[in-house]
């Protein structure tokens, strides 16, 4: 099986496209970050972000959805990976957690993810909801760290670039098919 990391700046429309992808048979995993925050929002922590265990709740949830997601499909897309989530660490100014060490450790050594990225560029703005809570300027600056977190572990980024969803999503499926 092939696993793919989808990523890029925040409100790009990572989502959308992920959507579409699973519309034409591939296997999609969604965002765990976005999870991790609309839960604890649920139960009403208004910035679950802020919480010292923030970063190891993301890499326990992505590598349980890792670790459990079966599909027939020959080829599964990731939203977001643990590379992201040392990204974010980083943008937060966060040590990286022995968690989330580890986690990179072994999705490296066991070649988990594929060393081409989709790397979904911002579409000129960014939407805040409830669970993003970032200015566009802001997600150019997250953007940074994303790209130079995955380069620095090695993988090469296939750029996705603002465009209509229909071209996004074609460009993507060409990479991965």
């Amino acid at each position: 099986m092939r696993r793919y990391v989808l990523t890029g700046t925040p409100g790009s429309g990572k989502t959308s496209i992920l959507r579409c992808l699973a519309e034409l048979g591939y296997g999609v995993v969604e965002e765990a970050a976005t999870a991790v925050i609309t839960r604890a929002q649920a139960l009403g922590e208004g910035e679950p972000w802020m919480r010292t265990t923030f970063v190891d709740d993301v890499v326990d949830l992505q590598r349980q959805r890792q670790l459990e997601t079966s599909s027939t499909s020959s080829v599964q897309v990731f939203d977001r990976s643990p590379v992201c989530t040392y990204a974010l660490a980083n943008y937060l100014g966060l040590p990286a957690s022995h968690a989330l060490t580890a986690e990179i450790e072994r999705i490296t050594a066991e070649e988990i993810y594929e060393r081409q990225v989709l790397f979904v560029r911002n579409l000129g703005f960014c939407e805040p909801t409830s669970a993003r809570r970032i200015s566009f300027q802001q997600s150019l600056v997250f953007e940074r760290f994303h790209e130079q977190s995955y380069r620095a572990f090695g993988y090469e980024l296939i750029d996705i670039p603002a465009d209509c969803l229909a071209r996004r999503v074609a460009t993507a499926s060409a990479a991965i098919s």
